[in-house]
């Protein structure tokens, strides 16, 4: 018997994999205010994103002098 992941209780068909409505409410609202998160690796594409465009690397290393 599978179980609510919200609040352990035994699930209903209706609402499954949840036991109720509002365990399916509360699941909701934790993905939308970002409660859970999907982990991701960071790429090389992503460290390049972070980079400051008004001040590339190259030129930072310049006015550094």
């Amino acid at each position: 018997m599978r179980v609510c992941p919200v609040c352990s209780k035994p699930t209903i068909d209706k609402y499954k994999p949840f036991c109720s409505s509002r365990c399916a409410d509360v699941d909701l609202h934790r993905w939308l205010s970002e409660s859970y998160a999907i982990p991701v690796k960071a790429s090389e594409s992503d460290d390049a994103l972070d980079e400051d465009p008004q001040n590339p690397p190259d030129k930072a290393e310049e006015t550094s002098h």
